[in-house]
């Protein structure tokens, strides 16, 4: 079973008037090491999407992640040509400029034919996975607005045939979540969960609330919700024994590093501080322990 260990909170330093300068990286960051971003609800155009967009560039001068997950209502509004940009591309031009890869999942405000839009690598698929660029660590995109039995059953193959020592799945909608406005959707945890359980995830990202919230792990699975890289609600985290670490009073995005065992991730806000640290230690596999997989 997963264990997670918590870690105190750090202040940034910023200085006034001047561009975002970089924030203190608590993570390990080893270049030998994987590193990536996570943001959500994340497409709106406006002043937050772009504050959020300037800090990510910030940490990556000193934390150099090569890609990040994006956690659906990538695009909030019509989607034509001129949206993509004005919502996407221009917030996120220099991490785009530097090789920074993005893979998307869809939200409910997302139209699904995202799936065919280039820098969002879905392949014009709703649900895929892909192998990280090192490590052994395979990501699977769900589009949790319709989860049918087809996807399912497409999920349960992936997992089955996949020996990498990391299991990691992102998708829209939380299956808990402390959120007075939406909250848990517990009829995609009745779908999703038994075949978490099954195939040993380690880690569960969602957006769809406005907010950052670390779930408590659930039966030996850790829960992380990042919705609020452009879109917030404060004060909406709702008193719950589910919640070991929530933050609902403005916007934030996530930093991630695995290696080996240890998956640390980091919390950073807007304005450069620190919310939320720690790591996780993976999942033992009973069906793939001491096989030495290749990682697919």
């Amino acid at each position: 079973m997963g264990r997670l260990i918590a870690c105190a909170s750090l202040a940034c330093i910023a200085i006034a008037g001047a561009a975002p300068t970089a924030q203190n990286i608590v993570l390990p960051n080893n270049e030998k090491s994987l590193r990536f971003a996570v943001i959500g609800d994340s497409g709106t155009g406006g002043s937050a999407q772009i504050r959020v967009a300037e800090r990510l560039e910030a940490a990556r001068k000193l934390f150099p992640f090569t890609f990040t997950l994006m956690l659906g209502d990538n695009l909030y509004g019509s989607e034509r040509p001129d949206d993509f940009v004005d919502k996407f591309e221009r917030p996120y031009k220099v991490l785009l400029d530097t090789g920074v890869k993005f893979y998307a999942a869809l939200g409910n405000h997302d139209d699904p034919n995202q799936r065919f839009y280039k820098p969002f690598n879905m392949n014009g698929e709703r649900y895929y996975s892909f192998k990280a660029p090192q490590g052994s660590v395979r990501f699977f995109a769900l589009d949790s607005n319709y989860m049918d039995k087809t996807q399912l059953d497409w999920l349960e193959k992936e997992l089955a045939a996949s020996d990498s020592e990391w299991k990691i799945c992102f998708f829209h909608h939380p299956l808990y979540s402390s959120g007075d406005t939406h909250g848990s959707d517990t009829a995609l945890r009745e779908q999703l969960e038994p075949l978490f359980l099954k195939h040993s995830v380690d880690l569960v990202l969602t957006g769809h609330e406005h907010f950052y919230e670390r779930l408590k792990p659930q039966k030996g699975i850790n829960y992380i919700i990042s919705g609020s890289a452009a879109k917030l609600r404060k004060g909406n985290i709702g008193a719950s024994d589910l919640t070991a670490k929530g933050f609902d009073q403005g916007y934030a995005f996530l930093l991630m590093e695995i290696a080996g065992d240890d998956l640390h991730f980091q919390a950073i806000t807007d304005g450069g501080r620190t919310v939320d640290s720690g790591h996780i230690q993976r999942r033992v596999d009973v069906n793939t322990a001491g096989k030495g997989g290749s990682g697919r």
